[in-house]
């Protein structure tokens, strides 16, 4: 066993057939299935089991696939390693909260663009659930989520907090004028289902439980949602802007254990951090820091 057969056993294994993995490694059909062959008869034991569709793993073939994984990812980073000279460069993949990268992200990259126009940067925006999965998952270099993230194979960072609020219909001047369940609903961006959490417990502690759920994909569609009094969300002060202002909704201040929340940078504790990347966190700290300080 070697770690080029290991590579074509894992890319096999991700893209489920003989035929796509060869096209991948820019190869042929034939030998991609003679080194599987030759890496099944070294370990004894079928890896993959072949039908009409492509392969599948065996039992066996899902026990080694972490550990091709690994080394594929321990190589990529090897070669990243000798490559780096210091100078931030190259392809760097991070992914972000949307409304994390709407309000603070967009200002910062323009300066990070500028200062560093070697680097290929891909910024992919997702719920935490889906970006700290695409961090484990080595799809992601880093990503930005809501914390705290207390993972075995993470690195976690605080960059910064924000307040929290609960918005609502104008009329509504205290959260316990809020209707029952039946008639009122959570209103989240697709973003936003790490605040789902700490809304439902504050409305919980008024005797407002078992609330269904609304999603939007914008910002304006979510406030003209609460606003029309079909039901509430919970989103970062400095996003609303002067919505509140003009009146269209309500803002409700949350309990003070509850208001604040971190957003954090993680990556993988095994993880090689490029120059790039090192460069990516060092401008979010400072600029988006700098930012909310003046906001405050």
């Amino acid at each position: 066993m070697d770690s080029a057969d290991l590579r074509i056993f894992e890319a096999v294994a991700r893209l489920g057939g003989i035929s796509r993995a060869a096209q991948e490694l820019n190869t042929v059909q034939s030998n991609v299935t003679a080194r599987v062959r030759l890496l099944e008869e070294q370990i004894g034991t079928p890896l993959f089991e072949r039908h009409a569709r492509g392969v599948t793993l065996t039992a066996a073939g899902k026990r080694l696939l972490p550990y091709a994984e690994h080394i594929r990812a321990l190589l990529r980073d090897a070669n990243s390693a000798v490559r780096d000279d210091g100078t931030p460069q190259g392809l760097l993949q991070v992914g972000s909260l949307e409304t994390t990268a709407a309000m603070h992200l967009a200002p910062m990259l323009t300066g990070f663009v500028k200062r560093w126009p070697l680097v290929d940067l891909v910024l992919r925006a997702g719920t935490s659930c889906e970006l700290i999965d695409q961090v484990l998952n080595r799809e992601l270099e880093g990503a930005l989520v809501c914390g705290p993230v207390n993972h075995p194979d993470l690195l976690a960072e605080t960059l910064f907090e924000e307040e929290l609020v609960v918005l609502t219909a104008p009329h509504i001047q205290h959260l316990a004028w809020l209707p029952g369940a039946e008639d009122i609903r959570i209103v989240v961006l697709r973003a936003s289902c790490a605040y789902r959490q700490k809304l439902e417990t504050v409305l919980a502690q008024r005797g407002i439980t078992g609330l269904r759920k609304l999603e939007f994909g914008t910002l304006e569609a979510v406030i003209a949602c609460v606003a029309a009094g079909l039901g509430v969300t919970l989103l970062p002060r400095r996003m609303i802007g002067s919505v509140w202002q003009e009146g269209r909704v309500a803002v409700h201040s949350m309990p003070p254990d509850m208001a604040w929340v971190e957003t954090q940078f993680i990556r993988r504790r095994d993880g090689y951090a490029s120059s790039a990347l090192e460069a990516f966190v060092a401008a979010a700290k400072e600029k988006v820091g700098e930012a909310i300080r003046r906001s405050a």
